[in-house]
């Protein structure tokens, strides 16, 4: 059974997870697993492991590009070998690699290296980009959204509701929440 997985990083990717969705079911694809979620949050990636669940000897898991299934080297192996624990081979179509084959095999294992050395790089690139922002004065960082919003969670705690519940309603961390209360009560006291 050939089972597609397809992944954007945002919502906003409309025609390129379109694109995954029509090319993963041009190539036979019976069911398709699917979000819209960053690569970088591997612990939130549902479909990804209920794909990976799902799938069983004999099987082949097709992606359309490797960087819509891992973004590491070391997480792509780990898939890999997941994969071949269950006996599933892994085709990905931009690259015309399948895992069924030894010569599929250390493609995909070159070519993932090649992609974590790109992405290596480019985070270096983006490092640098920011060093000379800062200066230059140009750069401000990233705004402290706890902060911001310190008066709902104040608001809310005064209205008895749990830390969970201020949490889920700010779109915080309970770490977060936690941090404002324990402020706000030593500025108290």
């Amino acid at each position: 059974m050939f089972i597609g997985y397809a992944r954007t990083s945002t919502r906003e990717q409309v025609a390129g997870f379109e694109a995954q969705l029509s090319e993963l079911k041009q190539v036979g694809c019976e069911k398709v697993f699917q979000e819209q979620v960053s690569a970088v949050s591997l612990g939130k990636r549902g479909e990804l492991e209920s794909a990976l669940d799902f799938v069983r000897g004999g099987d082949t898991l097709i992606v359309t590009k490797i960087d819509r299934l891992a973004r590491s080297l070391p997480h792509l192996l780990q898939i890999i070998e997941r994969l071949d624990k269950k006996g599933v081979a892994l085709r990905i179509l931009s690259m015309q690699i399948d895992t069924s084959t030894p010569n599929g095999k250390l493609m995909l294992s070159i070519m993932g290296a090649i992609a974590e050395f790109e992405r290596t790089l480019m985070l270096e690139r983006q490092l640098d980009g920011i060093a000379a922002a800062k200066q230059a004065g140009k750069y401000k960082g990233r705004q402290p959204t706890a902060k911001r919003k310190a008066d709902k969670v104040l608001e809310l705690a005064a209205q008895k509701l749990t830390r969970q519940e201020i949490a889920e309603q700010t779109g915080m961390g309970i770490a977060s929440v936690y941090r404002i209360l324990s402020a706000a009560k030593r500025a108290a006291a």
